[in-house]
């Protein structure tokens, strides 16, 4: 049978169990009088004294526990009373005695109330961690993470926040956060004249925010609508953003009053909050790093824009193999000749293969056909210096091409075309005639030697010579999706063009090889027209050598 003075409640037997200090206890008669208080519960119940009576001294719900505890049916069966003494919860538990007596033994719940903040704090603090994530992996520009890390950490993290990229030289770029307001822009400054920064920016560990004196935060640091007094900055704090093997850049925190010292707790989160945006904000940096680069060697692959030259209108077509691509594996380019009356050259090519690995070697023979140009009067010999230079290199992949040179004569153009592998030019008449030229010759990067067979051909006013790639007769479409293009609805085509500039022939081609396609899988296509305008020369002013060409 268990004793009245020993309480069945779980947690008043845990009492009994624990250390004396643990259990702060005050002893009442029956007659609701205090006979003893100890220094712990007189620590929490300040006007309770020994021979005072309970009700006079002790919060009221303590006092009416003590009675209803005397005048209960069932003495044996503690009750536990529960109430508030100044900011903190207390429960009592009681404990009869053989003189009637009951004494009650106090628990402040101060550790379990700070536990509960605690862990919501970290609750708090996890979701903002979430938020950071989720708002700065949405976007991969760097200003625009610069700016939400700042207005995210002014928000949650202190009054303001500067954040100081990784600069070029002396300047950096700066993000300031107060409140709403949010700026940035390019400062030219100097990392030592604000205590811990130059650390952060080579990513080292933080310096302690009480090392730091906010009274020498330079001007540039104080974002607008801040206090811009030095004495209404309480405290500073500078950590690094930590990125992808370099860092990011560093974080500034600043808070008005002198009390809003940053503690420990904060600074450690202030730095599991730089880690999740430093590594945003590399990945944004290093994304638009590599757009800079791509863009600039995009800028070299793409085909070139044509106009006329030396008299004689070009005009280049080009679609990539995927909607999604904007090079590939075929090609063309025109370069003028140094002298106004020699001639001009055109190339036109198709890498085998496509995509982006086939633009790679297309840039390499365009580069190499650049660097030959001393040679183009020649084509066999051009063509067999660059088979040379393709057999010598580390790719596996040939190529198909026909050149051509180009001068005027008058109101004619003179052409030699040359294949190398590829589909002879097509050459539309006035009339709408569509001849083939009769050039041949083998693949470039296959064999040690090659083989080619010129072809000259003569463009009257309005006639045009079309270089094309086979990705225009080969491509497959029509009703069923199953059909080549084919060469005789190239020719067709052409056909229709006669009398056109090389501009429409070229677009005219281009728009009906498309609408076959549709949507359909095809190969790059490319298309360069050489066209002989409808000009004439204008009489020299000595009468005797010949004037500039006129439209």
């Amino acid at each position: 049978m268990v004793s009245p003075t020993e309480p069945k409640n779980p947690r008043s037997a845990d009492l009994v169990s624990a250390p004396r200090a643990a259990r702060p206890t005050v002893t009442v008669d029956g007659a609701g009088r205090v006979l003893s208080c100890d220094d712990p519960a007189g620590g929490l119940l300040r006007n309770v004294r020994v021979g005072a009576l309970l009700a006079d001294t002790a919060p009221g719900w303590l006092s009416r526990a003590h009675t209803d505890l005397l005048t209960g049916g069932d003495e044996t069966q503690p009750q536990v009373a529960r109430g508030r003494i100044g900011e903190g919860t207390v429960e009592a538990f009681p404990s009869r005695r053989t003189d009637g007596a009951v004494s009650w033994w106090l628990v402040d719940d101060s550790d379990l109330r700070s536990a509960r903040d605690q862990l919501e704090t970290e609750r708090a603090r996890s979701r903002l961690l979430q938020e950071v994530s989720s708002e700065l992996l949405a976007s991969l520009n760097v200003d625009r993470c610069m700016a939400v890390t700042a207005s995210l950490a002014a928000a949650h993290l202190a009054d303001a926040a500067v954040i100081v990229g990784v600069g070029n030289g002396r300047s950096h770029p700066v993000t300031w956060a107060c409140g709403d307001r949010v700026t940035q822009d390019d400062v030219v400054l100097d990392p030592a004249d604000l205590p811990g920064l130059t650390e952060a920016l080579l990513g080292f560990p933080p310096v302690p925010s009480r090392w730091i004196d906010p009274a020498g935060t330079p001007a540039w640091a104080i974002p607008e609508g801040f206090d811009r007094t030095a004495s209404e900055i309480g405290s500073v704090v500078v950590v690094p953003l930590p990125g992808h093997g370099f860092p990011a850049g560093a974080l500034v925190l600043l808070r008005r009053c002198e009390e809003a010292a940053f503690s420990e707790a904060e600074e450690t989160f202030a730095r599991l909050f730089a880690a999740r945006a430093g590594a945003a904000l590399s990945a944004a940096r290093i994304y638009a790093q590599q757009t800079r680069i791509t863009d600039v060697l995009m800028r070299e692959l793409l085909p070139p824009t044509l106009r006329r030259t030396q008299g004689i209108d070009f005009s280049g077509r080009y679609r990539p193999s995927a909607a999604s691509e904007r090079i590939g594996g075929d090609f063309y380019d025109v370069h003028p000749a140094d002298d106004p009356d020699g001639e001009a050259f055109a190339v036109l090519g198709d890498v085998c293969g496509k995509g982006l690995e086939a633009a790679v070697l297309t840039g390499k023979i365009r580069n190499t056909v650049e660097a030959l140009l001393p040679f183009a009067s020649d084509h066999a010999r051009m063509l067999s210096l660059l088979n040379s230079a393709l057999l010598s290199s580390h790719h596996t992949r040939f190529a198909t091409m026909v050149l051509a040179s180009a001068v005027r004569e008058r109101d004619r153009v003179r052409l030699r075309v040359t294949s190398a592998g590829h589909p002879p030019p097509l050459v539309v008449r006035a009339d709408g005639r569509v001849e083939e030229t009769g050039t041949r010759g083998t693949l470039v990067g296959v064999l040690s030697e090659m083989t080619v067979t010129g072809a000259s051909v003569v463009l009257h006013p309005g006639e045009t010579c079309l270089l094309y790639s086979d990705g225009i007769t080969e491509a497959h479409g029509g009703p069923l999706g199953d059909q080549m293009f084919g060469e005789e609805r190239l020719r067709a085509v052409l056909a229709e063009c006669a009398g056109m500039p090389a501009e429409a022939v070229t677009e005219r081609v281009q728009m009906v090889a498309s609408q076959w396609v549709g949507d359909g899988p095809h190969d790059d296509m490319a298309l360069l027209a050489i066209t002989a305008p409808r000009a004439t020369h204008l009489t020299a002013v000595d009468g005797h050598t010949r004037g500039r060409f006129t439209s």
